[in-house]
């Protein structure tokens, strides 16, 4: 099945480094961008994304695909299928780092989204309150190829835990469809994370409202000793309805990652954009604001894994890159 999908997007895919040239050079740069399944963070953030850089250099034309998520896009962008694609932190780690697979010399950094920040959601009119409480019950983890689920393996492990033994794990076709089982009591908690995110979104929203969960300070520090590359992060207190502290929890940064032979000169466009259309970007989804170059350089595990080009702009703004 996934060499099928790999074949269908690369008969389709339409990228630029894929026409003819004569055909590149009579309109704008196309770039083909896999973010995830509906309802999840990262369309929303793809899309907005894409405006934003489209609005700032008309030159470039960002195109936003449907896909499942970090796990499908890695695939797909070093099959050549996507010019750029979204990618959770842990997802880019095991790439980069060559866990579970080859190491990803063909990829490269292009910018930092957003510090992910993992954690769960029960309805507010229920009695689960701790991580203690969820053992055993029915937790959507969400879309089968998307990061999300690669950070829960990560909290897991770190605490000694299996997401199959040790919960009644469901996973999702689409990220959109773990709201409503929460909310009409199939599932008993639904892990996601980050600001705004759509799905939690919906539960705090809702006739309920919703009650957050995290590791506590102490299964934080075991999960960060097995795992060093995971962060504590903090979800704002205000995120969602009803949310009225901070909540310290888990995550990395997301990343925006590309293939490393796109031309340096176009990736070098795509950073300018980024830097001249941040508040553009922010005025769309607030979250987004986190993806700025500097940010970018202080996400990257190693400078040399930023995409030259993106690098040349960086310099040029002043940043040691």
């Amino acid at each position: 099945m996934q060499r099928r999908r790999l074949a269908l997007a690369l008969a389709g895919a339409g990228v630029a480094a894929l026409l003819p040239p004569r055909a590149a050079a009579a309109g704008p740069t196309r770039l083909a961008l896999g973010t995830a399944t509906p309802g999840g963070g990262f369309q929303v953030y793809g899309q907005a994304y894409a405006d934003a850089l489209d609005e700032t250099d008309p030159t470039l034309a960002i195109e936003p695909r449907a896909t499942r998520g970090s796990t499908e896009n890695l695939p797909l962008l070093e099959a050549g299928a996507l010019d750029l694609g979204l990618v959770t932190g842990e997802v880019a780690h095991e790439a980069f780092a060559g866990i579970g697979r080859p190491a990803a010399t063909g990829l490269r950094i292009v910018n930092a989204m957003y510090p992910n920040s993992g954690l769960f959601a029960v309805r507010a009119d229920g009695t689960l309150r701790t991580l203690a409480d969820l053992r055993g019950r029915r937790i959507a983890w969400g879309a089968r190829g998307s990061g999300f689920v690669v950070l829960a393996r990560y909290l897991a492990d770190g605490l000694g835990l299996d997401l199959e033994r040790d919960f009644a794990s469901t996973y999702l076709d689409r990220a959109a469809d773990g709201p409503a089982m929460l909310l009409d009591g199939r599932i008993d908690a639904l892990w996601g994370g980050g600001s705004a995110w759509p799905g939690f979104t919906a539960v705090a929203d809702g006739p309920a409202g919703a009650r957050f969960i995290a590791p506590d300070d102490a299964s934080l520090q075991r999960v960060i000793d097995k795992h060093p590359f995971i962060r504590r992060t903090t979800l704002p207190a205000g995120s969602y309805r009803g949310q009225d502290r901070d909540i310290v929890t888990l995550g990395s940064w997301s990343l925006v990652l590309g293939r490393a032979t796109l031309p340096d000169e176009v990736m070098h466009r795509v950073a300018l954009a980024l830097h001249r259309g941040r508040e553009g970007l922010r005025r769309r989804l607030p979250l987004a604001g986190e993806s700025t170059l500097a940010n970018t350089l202080a996400a990257a595990p190693r400078t040399e894994l930023i995409h030259a080009g993106v690098r040349r702009a960086m310099r040029e703004l002043g940043l040691p890159a």
